[in-house]
């Protein structure tokens, strides 16, 4: 069972950067698109980026301009640079993948199991 694993979560005050990365544990066959989502308390979980495996990203409204979302494939991991931080993006960030572990032929979703993004001063 392929699992992704995320890191780099942390509390920062605003203005700050973070970079967020998610890597497989197991041997990937085949990575599709890729992404990364957050949730909020009392909120629904939203799409922050995503990246297809072909390079082309794609951005909430609310993070353009500050955000920037990468992938290694060789390295199976895919990054979330988060610059010039606010409160509203205190959130639990969760990464998704599209992907063949090795040895099936059917493509999944994965999801990470999140990491906690803390903005305050």
């Amino acid at each position: 069972q392929v699992q992704f694993v995320e890191s780099g979560g942390d509390l920062v005050q605003p203005g700050g950067s973070l970079r967020l990365s998610c890597a497989a544990s197991t041997s990937i066959f085949r990575l599709y698109t890729m992404g990364w989502f957050r949730q909020a308390p009392g909120k629904e979980r939203e799409l922050v980026a995503a990246i297809t495996s072909g390079g082309s990203t794609n951005y909430a409204d609310s993070v353009k301009g500050r955000f920037t979302i990468s992938r290694d494939n060789a390295k199976t991991t895919v990054y979330l640079q988060m610059n010039n931080l606010k409160p509203e993006d205190t959130a639990v960030y969760y990464c998704n993948a599209v992907a063949v572990q090795s040895g099936t032929t059917m493509p999944r979703r994965y999801w990470g199991q999140g990491t906690q993004v803390t903005v305050s001063s």
